[in-house]
């Protein structure tokens, strides 16, 4: 997907980063905490594995309805969703905990989420938090032919309606990471060498993979069936339950990178960016629903996006305590802090830029 070696620009402005950065650490040195998760954050993980594994038990050992029993699968996509906003990033961004044995656990999690932890670090801590918004190295914003994201990509006459199908299409993300997606992946990163920390062996990466599909079908799909339930009343299930997920995973990120207010900007032709890592990632980031208490618990701050992009190794249960300290930082060096107050705010602005980015770009 990487077309050129690209790097940012060293100039000015690292001077915003180094001044963030010293007022940043200040806050938890004079507050004598550590960066990484505490009891808030533990309770949380307890609340959503018990929204993705409670209706699943409740499923598999009581005779419901079958109103009760959609009702559950959606619960479960909600704890999915749930599990991977607050638990897998954190730990797989290694900010759960200061113990590095407990990260490798949570992050772990996503196994039975349809992932793999190996493509998860490569797509999301390589690529999309070092490239944020440029095309053709943030596969984030890649929905292939289908979803233009940005106004590098091609257009194609079927964009002008993605303003009314994209939405729909979003509940399909999870789906296409436990059919095709991880292999694909997994195939392509390591032919081209990637990762996140030390390159793994690629026999053991393969049998990691497989041994991890086996895992997850084996709970949502063989166990439901071997307990009783029809293949297609477990096929109707799973399709609700990863069409929930991906309804909420998707929408969340795009209300962060795909906004009027976020910028889709490409190198020059010697590969160099404007602007220095930091910078870059203000200019592509926004923030939702600062003031939702229910928002930010239950996304993992990820309502926060400005936060997590310029200091993804604190875990999200800090962001709004040093929310207020970039904020003023970016003012004070009069770069941009994107936000929308509201979640609805934000989502009729994804719209319109699906809308315009379905149009038809003019020729020059």
């Amino acid at each position: 997907m990487i077309k050129q070696t690209l790097t940012f620009s060293r100039t000015d402005s690292a001077k915003f980063f180094r001044t963030l950065n010293t007022r940043v650490n200040g806050y938890f040195k004079e507050n004598n905490i550590k960066k990484t998760g505490n009891w808030k954050l533990y309770i949380k993980a307890i609340i959503m594995f018990s929204l993705l594994l409670g209706p699943l038990v409740l499923l598999l050992t009581v005779d419901l309805p079958t109103w009760l029993q959609i009702i559950c699968m959606m619960v479960i996509g909600i704890g999915m969703a749930g599990v991977g906003m607050n638990v897998m990033h954190d730990a797989n961004h290694g900010s759960f905990s200061s113990k590095k044995w407990v990260n490798r656990l949570m992050g772990s999690s996503i196994h039975i989420l349809a992932g793999n932890d190996y493509n998860w670090k490569v797509q999301h801590n390589v690529l999309h938090h070092t490239y944020t918004n440029i095309q053709g190295h943030d596969e984030d914003i890649d929905a292939g032919r289908i979803i233009r994201f940005s106004k590098h990509s091609k257009w194609l006459r079927i964009h002008q309606y993605q303003k009314y199908y994209a939405f729909l299409l979003y509940g399909l993300l999870t789906v296409n990471w436990a059919i095709t997606t991880d292999f694909k992946q997994t195939y392509t990163y390591l032919k081209r060498k990637l990762s996140y920390g030390d390159f793994p062996n690629p026999t053991a990466q393969w049998t990691k993979l497989i041994i991890g599909k086996i895992l997850y079908y084996s709970i949502w799909v063989v166990l439901p069936i071997v307990l009783g339930y029809a293949w297609w009343q477990v096929l109707i299930g799973f399709l609700i339950m990863h069409y929930t997920a991906g309804i909420i995973l998707s929408v969340v990120f795009q209300l962060a990178h795909v906004m009027p207010n976020t910028e889709m900007p490409m190198p020059d032709e010697n590969g160099t960016m404007k602007n220095t890592w930091a910078i870059h990632q203000l200019f592509t980031t926004s923030n939702f629903s600062p003031k939702s208490w229910i928002i930010e618990f239950y996304t993992g701050g990820l309502n926060r996006q400005v936060e997590h992009h310029l200091f993804s190794n604190i875990s999200h249960v800090h962001y709004k305590n040093i929310a207020k300290i970039v904020r003023e930082t970016a003012h004070e060096f009069s770069l941009p802090y994107n936000e929308y107050n509201s979640i609805w705010i934000a989502i009729s602005e994804h719209y319109q830029q699906l809308k315009e980015l379905g149009r038809k770009p003019s020729i020059a």
